[in-house]
C-alpha cells in the first residue's frame, strides 16, 4: 500500500503488488464467487476473475435472452457455472450483485434468503445500499458487505485486463461481520482487473458517480458538444467541419494528451492562440455551469434523482423507450457526421484497403 499526497490531503492506495496472485488464491481459494447479472460489468469482471483463477459462477434471471446466449458463448456452462439467480446466490459464498439498480430492487426478495451467515455481498455501485429507503436493500447483519467500483465501463475493465493494464477503482467496506471483509474486498478488486484502488464510502461513491455520469462523463459533455455543433452549423459550417472541431479533435488528439500528462501539458503542446483562448474562456464556462452542477449534486444527495431513475427504469416499456431515445441520437446529423468521420480515420482506411 502506498501513501500519496495531493495538496494537503494524504490518501492510501492499494496496488496490484499488494495482492499478488498467491495472496489472492490464499484469500479466495475456498470461495465461490456468484456474479448475478451479465451486463457490461458482470461480464467484464467475471471473465477477468475466471482468467485470474477464481472460482466463478454466473446467475441470470430466467428468460434472460441475450445475456444468457452471450454467457454461453463466453464458456459458462448451464448447470455447472451458469444458473438462475437464486441457484447462483445459494451456491456462492461471495455474491456479486451486478444487476441494474432497478433490477437489484426487483430481485432483492429473491436473493436475500440466500445471504446466510458468513457470506459476502459485493456491489460495484453504492446505489441500492445508500438509497435503501427506495430500494428495500437492507443486508442481514451477519454477512460482509463490500464494494469495488471500477472507474469505467465493464467493457474497459475487460479490455484493459487483456492489454495487461488495470483500471482505477474505488472500494468501500460497509459491513464487516467476519473480520475478513477488507481482505475479501481488496482481493476481489485486484482479481476483477483493477490497477489500483482508493478508499471511499458507499455514500461518497454514489454521490460522486451519479454526479459524474450526469456531468462531465456523459450528460454535460454531450450537452456542450451539441451546443457548439449547433452554433457552428447555424453559422454555415459544414457537418464535417463542425464535428471535427467539436468531437473528433477532442477525443482523438487533445483528450489523449490530457490523459498522458495533464491539462497544463496539453495546453503547452497546443498553439499559443489556442492556449490564450482556453485560458481566457475556461472560467466563463466554469461560472456558467457550476450552478447546474450544484443543483445536480443536491438532487442526487436528496434522493430525488434516484427516485426518478427507479421509476423510469421500472416501467414495462423502459427498453423500448430507451431504444427510441438512443436511436434519435444515432439518427441526428451530428452523429451521422460522426459515423462518416470515424470511417475515414487512417487506421480504418488501411483496414478496409487491405
Amino acid at each position: 500500500m502506498r501513501k500519496i499526497k495531493i495538496g494537503n490531503v494524504e490518501e492510501t492506495v492499494v496496488e496490484r503488488s499488494d495482492y499478488p496472485p498467491q495472496r489472492i488464491r490464499e484469500i479466495l481459494g475456498n470461495e465461490t464467487v456468484a456474479v448475478l447479472g451479465y451486463g457490461v460489468q458482470g461480464r467484464g469482471q467475471s471473465l477477468n476473475m475466471r482468467d485470474n483463477g477464481v472460482r466463478v459462477i454466473i446467475g441470470l434471471r430466467e428468460h434472460a435472452g441475450r445475456s444468457y446466449d452471450l454467457a454461453r458463448q463466453d464458456g459458462w456452462v448451464p448447470g455447472e457455472t451458469l444458473f438462475t439467480l437464486p441457484e447462483a446466490a445459494q451456491r456462492g459464498t461471495i455474491i456479486q450483485y451486478l444487476l441494474s439498480d432497478a433490477g437489484q430492487k426487483e430481485q432483492w426478495p429473491v436473493i436475500k434468503p440466500h445471504l446466510t451467515k458468513g457470506k459476502c455481498l459485493y456491489f460495484s455501485h453504492g446505489f441500492s445500499i445508500v438509497y435503501s429507503d427506495q430500494t428495500g436493500v437492507v443486508p442481514p447483519p451477519d454477512i460482509d458487505v463490500v464494494m469495488v467500483a471500477p472507474k469505467g465501463s465493464g467493457t474497459t475493465v475487460r479490455r484493459y485486463f487483456l492489454e495487461g493494464k488495470g483500471i482505477n477503482a474505488s472500494f468501500a467496506i460497509h459491513q464487516d461481520a467476519t473480520g475478513r471483509a477488507r481482505d475479501r474486498c481488496l482481493a476481489l478488486g485486484i482479481a476483477i482487473g483493477s490497477g489500483y484502488l482508493f478508499e471511499t464510502t458507499f455514500q461518497k461513491e454514489v454521490f460522486s458517480d451519479l454526479t459524474g455520469e450526469r456531468g462531465v462523463l456523459m450528460g454535460a459533455i454531450y450537452g456542450l458538444w451539441l451546443a457548439q455543433y449547433e452554433v457552428l452549423r447555424e453559422h454555415g459550417h459544414s457537418p464535417s467541419e463542425a464535428f471535427n472541431e467539436t468531437v473528433e479533435e477532442a477525443t482523438q488528439s487533445l483528450y489523449p494528451l490530457i490523459a498522458e500528462n495533464g491539462m497544463d501539458w496539453m495546453y503547452a503542446n497546443c498553439s499559443t492562440t489556442a492556449q490564450r483562448g482556453a485560458l481566457d474562456w475556461y472560467r466563463r464556462f466554469r461560472d456558467a455551469v457550476k450552478p447546474v452542477f450544484e443543483e445536480l449534486y443536491q438532487k442526487v444527495a436528496s434522493g430525488e434523482e434516484t427516485r426518478r431513475v427507479l421509476e423510469a427504469n421500472s416501467r414495462p416499456d423502459y427498453r423500448q423507450q430507451l431504444e427510441r431515445e438512443l436511436k434519435a441520437i444515432a439518427d441526428s446529423e451530428m452523429w451521422q457526421a460522426g459515423a462518416v468521420v470515424r470511417s475515414l480515420r487512417p487506421e480504418r482506411a488501411r483496414s478496409s484497403a487491405s
